[in-house]
């Protein structure tokens, strides 16, 4: 599981993409989403493993990688989560996310203070 959940880290660390599901008419599950999922399937039992990869990510990954970081550090630790979002709510740093078909573009901030609205 180690060495699975470093690559899938690796990758997110470069994702410009946050898509938590198939994107496009064929519900195409991308390269991020499949390490996204890698990372949760390791949780939250494998948290303490984690934990550290998710730590790197929130500091050095793209802005699409801060976003699955702090997502995933939530499916164990919400209050780790909230302040993870509340540290990237003023980034203005822009992604692409995908919502099934619908494709769009949003800063970090504005997707970090949303989900600090929802949390």
């Amino acid at each position: 599981m180690a060495g699975s959940v470093a690559a899938a880290v690796r990758e997110l660390a470069s994702a410009e993409v946050v898509a938590f599901a198939g994107v496009g008419m064929t519900a195409r599950i991308l390269p991020v989403t499949a390490a996204y999922r890698t990372v949760e399937a390791a949780l939250p039992e494998g948290a303490d493993e984690v934990r550290p990869h998710l730590a790197w990510l929130l500091a050095n990954g793209s802005p699409a990688g801060k976003v699955y970081a702090a997502t995933l550090l939530g499916t164990f630790d919400p209050d780790a989560a909230r302040a993870a979002w509340g540290s990237l709510s003023h980034e203005p740093a822009e992604f692409t996310t995908f919502h099934g078909c619908i494709m769009d573009r949003t800063t970090l901030g504005q997707y970090a203070t949303g989900q600090l609205t929802v949390a």
